[in-house]
């Protein structure tokens, strides 16, 4: 698990550091520029390079300033170019700035700098500290840094003007291709739009104190990320078990002709683990379900049976409650008659996870009333335009800060909001913040939600604690995309293929 800090977070991580444990910003600032001119020196390839360094006044500035004099020091020819108002600048930066002019570096402010050739350029004019739109200068800064032709750019903690929080693009950017960070991953470089502009991003360790996070205990929620180490989180499988071991996975899903849905999140939930798994869904889609997969138990029901047997359709309802361990509910139901009444039966008789996703949560969307019978066995999965019509918010209202926006309507209900995008994000009703790094363009096919949704249920079913199955499943399930991309290229996955590789992946969990 790698933890994902905003900038206020890293800034507070940063004092206590320096204030407390008393490690001089010096040593820090040493080691962060040693990381930086490492990094520019291995894209560099040979001494001819030209590398300029464009530094802002504060400390990021000051470490671009460090990290172009270790890089000048070894031959390498240096051209420090100052953003902004360099009389404004920090304590540190203008140490920096000392050293390199005793040095014989050249050194230049902006508005005197005429370009020239550029073939590294260590973007060091914002780091994490941005918080409002880029203006004036500044703008015009990097607008130059992104034309400048540069073969590779190393961005010192995060690209400028990408906020460190959010990752939303404050007025301009710099593209870069590698971005070096410090002690801890920026919550803003796993969020879209700035995950784009980060390149590969590098988490160097500077020195900062040891258990230094847990400063922030109490004080706010950390985000986290998985990664491969984390596996081991996959549920064991004993050697003395049977069937029932593992769990039964209830999927209700399919209406007349949209049997795919059913498919793929039965598929799923039987290729992360479970034990059973029965799909209910229209009688219409029996043979095709049968056919599809035959593993799967089949229950079926009519619409009109709502209406005209009334009594059955609960008694079937609670039936299939009680045999369950989980609950699908909503891939492909569609939101034509009886939909209503299928949620509100299953909302009101389940007390077991459920996990709500497609058509059930336009069905949420379109009779807000359901949302009452949410308790906390509830995980929802929309995708951005279900979210949209969830909470009354545009698209682009809810990019703007998607992790707030998943927070707010977790806390809201006390559910566990899974909320997809290219980097799905994860909250907890107890405020816990999960953010995605896996995955990948070539999920964005149908299908792929449902098989999400299987794979969730799946882990559920074996035992695993809703907020952990929410979160691990959409690792896996990016990283079965990963997989699938590195093997058979960009364009041709099959969501049924990514509910197979989700397996595999599973089984690489640590003995």
């Amino acid at each position: 698990m790698q933890y994902l800090v905003t900038g206020s977070q890293m800034k507070k991580i940063d004092r206590y550091t320096i204030q407390t444990v008393g490690i001089p910003s010096e040593v820090l600032m040493e080691r962060a520029a040693l990381a930086v001119a490492d990094e520019a020196e291995r894209l560099a390839c040979n001494l001819s390079a030209h590398i300029w360094a464009v530094c802002g006044s504060g400390n990021n500035g000051a470490d671009g300033i460090a990290a172009g004099r270790i890089l000048y020091n070894k031959g390498y020819k240096v051209t420090i170019i100052l953003a902004g108002d360099p009389q404004r600048g920090t304590e540190e930066f203008h140490l920096q700035r000392r050293i390199a002019a005793n040095l014989g570096m050249q050194i230049v402010e902006w508005k005197d700098f005429l370009p020239g050739r550029c073939d590294i350029l260590i973007d060091a004019v914002f780091g994490v500290g941005l918080s409002r739109p880029v203006e004036g200068e500044y703008l015009d800064v990097l607008r130059v840094m992104e034309n400048a032709g540069a073969t590779k750019v190393v961005a010192v903690d995060m690209p400028s003007g990408i906020h460190s929080g959010t990752g939303r693009i404050l007025g301009a950017a710099v593209h870069a291709d590698v971005t070096v960070t410090f002690g801890f991953r920026k919550l803003g470089s796993v969020l879209y739009p700035g995950r784009g502009y980060c390149g590969q991003v590098k988490v160097c360790d500077i020195g900062f104190a040891a258990g230094s996070i847990r400063i922030l205990d109490g004080e706010e929620t950390v985000a986290v990320t998985f990664g491969p180490e984390d596996l081991n989180l996959v549920p064991a499988r004993p050697e003395y078990s049977n069937k029932g071991t593992f769990g039964k996975v209830l999927v209700v899903a399919g209406s007349e002709n949209m049997g795919g849905a059913a498919y793929f999140s039965a598929l799923a939930a039987y290729r992360m683990g479970a034990g059973l798994v029965k799909i209910l869904t229209d009688e219409k889609n029996r043979q095709i379900m049968q056919q599809l997969l035959p593993e799967a138990i089949l229950a079926t029901y009519r619409t009109d049976e709502m209406e005209e047997e009334p009594e059955n359709f609960y008694q079937k309802v609670e039936n299939e409650c009680a045999w369950a361990d989980v609950i699908v509910l909503g891939p492909g139901i569609g939101q034509g008659t009886g939909v209503y009444e299928l949620m509100r039966a299953f909302l009101m008789n389940a007390y077991v996870p459920m996990i709500l996703d497609a058509d059930g949560l336009n069905a949420v969307a379109r009779y807000p009333e359901l949302a009452k019978y949410f308790t906390e066995n509830i995980i929802v999965t929309p995708h951005m335009g279900e979210m949209a019509r969830l909470t009354g918010l545009t698209v682009e209202q809810l990019r703007d800060d998607i992790v707030a926006a998943a927070s707010e309507y977790s806390l809201e209900h006390g559910i566990i909001c899974v909320l997809k995008d290219a980097a799905t994000v994860v909250c907890g009703r107890d405020g816990q913040i999960y953010v995605n790094a896996s995955g990948n363009s070539c999920m964005a096919k149908a299908g792929s939600g449902d098989v999400l949704t299987g794979v969730i249920a799946g882990l559920l079913a074996q035992g695993c604690e809703p907020w952990d199955a929410a979160a691990l499943g959409v690792y896996l399930h990016g990283a079965a995309g990963d997989r699938i991309r590195e093997r058979d290229g960009a364009h041709g996955m099959l969501a049924r293929e990514l509910a197979d590789e989700v397996g595999k992946i599973a089984a690489c969990r640590a003995v």
